[in-house]
């Protein structure tokens, strides 16, 4: 497989008062075509940080971002924006579905944004919502309401699928089924879906699991067989 992703010594600090605080300090690592990542850590680790500069939604203070063999770290605000449209799907914990238009008008929004969008009713029926089109926010459950949250992601195409504890206003039953989705998805369609958690049991799954404390890269892992998220022990 294919390195599509690289970050090579990246660092993110911010001043506060007179010291030198980092987000993340000299962090390194490679994300191939289509593997399914967990960055794992406690609240505060810079995992966020992480995908945040993934997505083009903030600066490194220093190193390389290599998306597609391009450096993002030496974007403008202009590329990052057009990088963001064309390449990043997010998924986030909260579904930010726009409560007047019904689940496919939703996810067609896209299609105004982005080049090479995929056809919004095929996505949905893909998450399991082809009965649900023309139901409101407000007429779906969480569970259901997150599918349209990453039909929406996927109907743009993108390069990569970044999720932020895309589970954590769910229960756990839900969870799982979501979890099994995004990682469906990553299978069946060859995407690269990279997500942020605090939950040590997602990692069973996981191509590829990037530990992070304080700020560095604890450990990286290789998992040569993956679990299946129906077989993870929760």
């Amino acid at each position: 497989m294919e390195n599509i992703i690289s970050l090579k010594n990246v660092s993110k600090s911010y001043n506060l008062e007179d010291k030198k605080v980092y987000a993340i300090k000299d962090i390194s690592f490679t994300i191939d075509e289509g593997e399914f990542v967990v960055i794992l850590g406690p609240s505060g680790a810079g995992k966020s940080t992480i995908l945040n500069l993934l997505g083009g939604m903030d600066f490194a203070t220093s190193g390389d971002i290599l998306i597609n063999n391009e450096n993002i770290a030496s974007f403008n605000d202009d590329k990052l924006t057009e990088y963001r449209a064309e390449n990043v799907g997010f998924v986030f914990q909260f579904y930010n579905l726009i409560p007047t238009l019904t689940a496919l008008e939703n996810v067609a929004l896209i299609k105004d944004i982005v080049k090479n969008p995929l056809d919004p009713s095929k996505i949905l029926s893909s998450v399991g919502l082809g009965n649900h089109l023309n139901k409101f926010p407000s007429q779906l459950s969480g569970g259901e309401q997150q599918r349209v949250s990453i039909a929406r992601a996927i109907c743009k195409n993108p390069t990569m699928l970044l999720c932020d504890e895309p589970t954590g206003a769910l229960d756990s039953e839900t969870g799982v089924v979501i979890l099994s989705l995004l990682q469906e998805m990553c299978i069946k369609n060859n995407k690269t879906v990279i997500i942020v958690t605090h939950n040590a049991a997602v990692a069973q799954a996981a191509d590829k699991v990037i530990k992070i404390k304080n700020g560095n890269i604890n450990e990286i892992i290789v998992n040569e067989k993956p679990l299946k998220m129906s077989e993870v022990i929760w």
